[in-house]
């Protein structure tokens, strides 16, 4: 590092930092040579004439690697509209990199919009649907200390690749303790699912069980478990794929479930209006005495009586 534009001859003391540079190095005159660097000797470097300490100049290093080749994959979840290409570095340059992207279809060069959000990747439409050529794409990586490049080729139907299914739920179904009912979307990036339809391959478990049972599905966005364990809570996800060409998607977010289960009747309690109260018996009615004549006894001396009066009167 040289400290300004002073004579060889120039006397000057460095500092990184604030403090005093400590690592191997060696001085000539304004310059000041680090013999061994590494990423501890990133800083700010002051260099100060002597000897009256006036600074000279300052200079912020950064130490960086030149680059290797990048990693790069491709795949379209919007077919028939286009797809994507992304990249990334192994191993990190410490200094700022930039990266060149180059993508031809049957030797031609195709247009490439980078992502305003993912600053590796870059977006291509389909010049055509179909097409027996192949994709080739071109990512070279460059810093001030290098650059390094990778090439990958493809064909269309090779990186048709769906993302998950989504609003995923999973419902008991009343008065059944096996069954749940699943439903879901298509994925909303999947532009024309009429003309280019999907298939899904629907997997469910109980926790307590490790293996999971499996169900492919042809264009249908729901589907009833009729094999559920009664009472078993049971973890449920989805992928999706074209029908014809690509790969499955990735698996959706899981969502639980639990069968329906019959509520435990509750048990009732006893009020006061459902006790029926308890009969005391009184004291025994007192037994009539002898010789004393009872009301029925009474009433048949009267009638007997009054009948000998009306013989008597019809005789005279």
């Amino acid at each position: 590092m040289q400290c300004g534009s002073l004579d060889n001859d120039a006397s000057v003391t460095w500092k990184v930092n604030g403090t005093d540079v400590k690592a191997r190095r060696r001085e000539e005159g304004p310059r000041l040579i680090l013999m061994e660097v590494n990423m501890s000797s990133n800083g700010l470097y002051s260099c100060f004439q002597n000897p009256d300490g006036q600074r000279r100049d300052q200079i912020n290093l950064r130490v960086g690697l030149p680059p290797k080749e990048p990693q790069v994959t491709c795949r379209s979840n919007t077919y028939p509209k286009g797809f994507y290409c992304s990249w990334h570095l192994q191993h990190a340059t410490y200094i700022p990199t930039d990266f060149e992207i180059d993508v031809q279809h049957n030797q031609r060069p195709l247009e490439v919009t980078r992502d305003e959000v993912h600053k590796n990747r870059c977006h291509v439409k389909f010049p055509e649907l179909f097409s027996s050529f192949p994709y080739r794409v071109n990512v070279t990586a460059v810093n001030s200390l290098g650059r390094a490049s990778s090439t990958i080729s493809f064909e269309e139907s090779s990186i048709v690749k769906p993302d998950p299914p989504e609003k995923v739920v999973a419902k008991p179904v009343a008065n059944n303790a096996r069954r749940l009912e699943v439903t879901w979307n298509s994925p909303s990036t999947w532009p024309d699912v009429e003309t280019f339809p999907l298939k899904y391959f629907l997997r469910y478990r109980p926790l307590i069980r490790d293996q999971w049972q499996h169900v492919e599905l042809s264009d249908s966005t729901s589907h009833t478990i009729t094999d559920a364990y009664a009472g078993k809570e049971y973890i449920i996800q989805l992928a999706a794929k074209d029908m014809e060409i690509g790969t499955w998607s990735d698996w959706s977010v899981a969502v639980h479930a639990t069968p329906w289960m019959e509520e435990p009747k509750p048990i009732t309690s006893t009020t006061e209006s459902d006790i029926i109260p308890e009969t005391t018996p009184g004291p025994p009615s007192a037994a009539p005495r002898v010789g004393e004549p009872t009301a029925a006894c009474s009433t048949l001396l009267w009638s007997t009586h009054l009948l000998l009066a009306c013989v008597l009167l019809s005789i005279m």
